[in-house]
């Protein structure tokens, strides 16, 4: 008669069984976060509001406005700097919906390659 070569110790199959759906689970509820973020936006503005940027929580630029005020063509470098500034705080935004998102299905714990 052979003998079984992984023994279950403490972790018998109902435990092992239990596991798996709870994996699956876990992995149907990432998916749906995925959709969920595709379509959650976050808007960050610079300059009192002269240049916003809007983003998925995904850290997809989808749009920037620059208000026609603060275009001066004697000073480009401050428009560059406002819209640098704008996606910068639209990216941080993203990040931080994802990962309070994220939190939800996996219960504060950090998993790396996750997002």
């Amino acid at each position: 008669m052979a003998k079984n070569k992984f023994p279950m110790g403490g972790m018998g199959g109902a435990n092992m069984n239990q596991m798996i759906k709870q994996a699956q689970k876990m992995q149907q509820d990432m998916l749906k976060l995925q959709e969920e973020l595709d379509e959650t936006t976050v808007e960050a503005s610079a300059g009192g509001g002269m240049v916003t940027v809007t983003a998925t929580a995904k850290k997809e630029i989808t749009s920037i406005k620059i208000n026609p005020e603060c275009v001066d063509p004697e000073d480009v470098e401050m428009l560059e700097d406002l819209v640098l500034s704008a996606v910068k705080e639209a990216l941080k935004k993203a990040e931080d919906v994802s990962a309070q998102q994220m939190s939800r299905i996996t219960g504060g714990l950090n998993v790396p390659g996750l997002f």
